[in-house]
């Protein structure tokens, strides 16, 4: 989650040719995202390891806007901006915003009131408002149970996309024409191989985000999202080898003296 839940990372994609670029770019349909609405996006390398995943609204035409779900937009404009050519796109950080849980508003719906801007997410809204406005963590929670992953400067570059499930998410397309990543993705999908996938647990002790889990010497997983409550809930990307041994959905990690027990909740398909 985000180390300062008041800091919103977005980043503006504009210009005649704003669509274009990021459907070319991204493993998403973004040519069929209509106006006023939002959909889950990734930015993959050549490898089909995941380099940014953001919500991607399309707040006009020619205006894209992307929330950031783990990153910093302004290295994802750098990033970008070695592939803009001749396209007619301008990309820049839009400026500092809060992150603050709304109303329930319909699924991918983008409500625009004054300088807030609200992304419906079904059993919430979450905002993005100007960085004068009070923030929460609330959504963080909702968003977690949801299977909604948000990652780590740890887990950037790393992850595949079926580690994250982002098919699930529609945030990877397999029918679509070429985009950075593209034969990994079709070929994971067609042909498997895959073999560690995102689940949500509760764990017995504290865990932070970015934080690599060990079974011994081998390396197992990765924390994403964590929720301290009453109970500790994590998303973590898990070697499937670990999960389908669990007893009773109990995994007991051991790394020296130290000792972890996770009970798994649910494990989503890639």
């Amino acid at each position: 989650m985000p180390s300062n839940t008041r800091d919103a990372q977005t980043l503006l994609i504009e210009g005649p040719d704003a669509v274009a670029f990021a459907h070319a770019q991204f493993s998403s349909k973004v040519n069929e995202l209509a106006v006023g609405r939002w959909a889950f996006g990734a930015w993959l390398d050549p490898q089909g390891r995941v380099r940014a995943l953001f919500h991607l609204a399309r707040i006009a035409d020619d205006k894209l806007l992307l929330l950031l779900r783990g990153g910093k937009a302004a290295d994802m404009a750098d990033g970008l901006r070695r592939f803009v050519f001749r396209s007619r796109v301008t990309l820049r950080e839009a400026p500092a915003a809060t992150l603050a849980t709304g109303e329930a508003r319909t699924l991918h719906d983008v409500h625009i009131e004054g300088e807030t801007l609200s992304l419906g997410c079904g059993s919430h809204a979450l905002h993005i408002a100007p960085s004068t406005t009070a923030g929460d963590t609330q959504w963080q929670s909702m968003q977690l149970k949801l299977g909604w992953p948000w990652l780590p400067d740890e887990a950037l570059n790393k992850c595949l996309a079926p580690m994250l499930s982002l098919q699930r998410l529609q945030a990877v397309a397999v029918d679509k024409g070429c985009y950075p990543g593209q034969e990994i993705v079709a070929r994971l999908h067609f042909r498997g191989g895959c073999k560690r996938h995102l689940c949500s647990v509760t764990a017995s002790r504290a865990i932070a985000p970015g934080e690599t889990l060990r079974r011994g010497e081998q390396e197992v997983g990765i924390v994403l999202n964590v929720v301290s409550d009453n109970t500790i809930e994590a998303l973590v990307v898990l070697s499937d080898d670990v999960v389908d041994n669990a007893t009773d959905n109990n995994i007991v990690l051991r790394n020296g003296d130290a000792s972890l027990l996770m009970t798994t909740i649910e494990r989503w398909p890639a």
